[in-house]
């Protein structure tokens, strides 16, 4: 696959949230990179391969050169209380999801909290972190444009595009990869970058100033994608805890409400406490 051309990406999307479009060929983490960085809200940053990439639970994730679109986001949600930033990794997921149904036409849902899916298959990960969060990352923003330092918000995501199928992962919880290439809709990367990139505005400066995501739209949206909903869910949780029961709802903070079968109680999971969700 050919080089991913910035220049057909800014035209279409800089001027109001996104600030800068930058291409790497290479880097450990592009996570990693802008919470070193820091400066203004609006960073976004795409490598052609990522040697150290992180999942959830600290997982590694790596990408191959020009397979993936693989690129992080840089965001100062100062005005979001911390009660509803787990809402912006959610809100990602929306982008990503709408973004590969339009331009791809592949019919892709979410899995609670942070899986983009095709079919049963994984077709994309997303993977948010805070300036100096504990166990992640563990950097400080710097601060720029005013922005006080330790406010920043680094969003990752990895979207398989061209990965051949006999070279695509099977999750440690068991969930088998997939691309566009393996769903029979290889496309050029840079629309599928613009598409992105603009759903994820036009849903998070709604959210940015009014962070409720009953009114802005976002739960509802959310629940039309979301596969979890409606099915019988194993959660794995710290200190060997399991949760068994269905997938009923995603309450307004963005946990997973989960009705018990040894209990008929309905529980809320918060994506921090979940080790793995079958």
């Amino acid at each position: 696959m050919n080089a991913l051309r910035a220049s057909l990406v800014r035209p279409a999307v800089l001027g109001e949230l996104w600030t800068s479009v930058e291409v790497v060929e290479t880097t450990g983490s592009t996570n990693t990179d802008l919470l070193a960085r820091g400066g203004p809200e609006g960073q976004v940053l795409v490598a052609e391969e990522q040697t150290a990439g992180r999942g959830r639970m600290g997982r590694s994730w790596v990408s191959q050169p020009g397979e993936a679109l693989t690129f992080s986001v840089l965001l100062r949600p100062v005005t979001v209380p911390a009660s509803r930033r787990g809402w912006l990794p959610l809100l990602t997921g929306i982008a990503v999801a709408t973004a590969v149904r339009s331009a791809a036409s592949v019919a892709a849902t979410l899995k609670w909290p942070n899986d983009v899916l095709a079919g049963d298959r994984k077709l994309a990960g997303i993977l948010a972190e805070q300036s100096g969060q504990s166990g992640q990352s563990g950097q400080s923003g710097q601060s720029g444009s005013g922005a006080a330092s330790g406010d920043a918000l680094v969003i990752g995501i990895g979207l398989n595009v061209t990965t051949p199928s006999d070279a695509l992962p099977v999750s440690p919880g068991g969930l088998r990869g997939t691309s566009l290439l393996a769903e029979g809709s290889p496309m050029d990367r840079e629309p599928l970058l613009v598409e992105m990139l603009r759903g994820f505005e036009r849903w998070y400066l709604p959210f940015r100033a009014d962070p409720d995501p009953a009114r802005t739209g976002l739960l509802a949206e959310y629940r039309s994608l979301c596969a979890t909903l409606g099915r019988h869910v194993r959660v794995d949780l710290p200190g060997g805890r399991v949760l068994s029961g269905m997938a009923e709802d995603v309450d307004p903070d963005g946990r997973l409400l989960v009705r018990e079968d040894a209990t008929a109680g309905v529980s809320p999971v918060s994506a921090g406490d979940v080790i793995h969700l079958r």
